[in-house]
């Protein structure tokens, strides 16, 4: 049987990669330094957003992200 490609919301990584890319991350941000990391995570956001082609889901993510701050 043919199956439906992957939505943004089926696509998710396991633990181990979403280790790897919070080591990623952590270090992107160091490397950006305290002066540019907000821009350099603006930046990253906009890009991903694009990539991930869906604004209502980027939407609740961002909503998802707010919770417990």
């Amino acid at each position: 049987t043919m199956h439906a490609p992957p939505t943004a919301a089926t696509r998710e990584l396991p633990i181990a990669g979403l280790e790897e890319v919070y080591d990623l991350l952590a270090e992107a941000i160091d490397q950006a330094g305290p002066a540019r990391s907000e821009l350099f995570l603006v930046k990253l956001i906009l890009l991903n957003a694009n990539a991930l082609g869906d604004a209502k889901l980027f939407a609740s993510q961002v909503q998802a992200a707010l919770q417990d701050l």
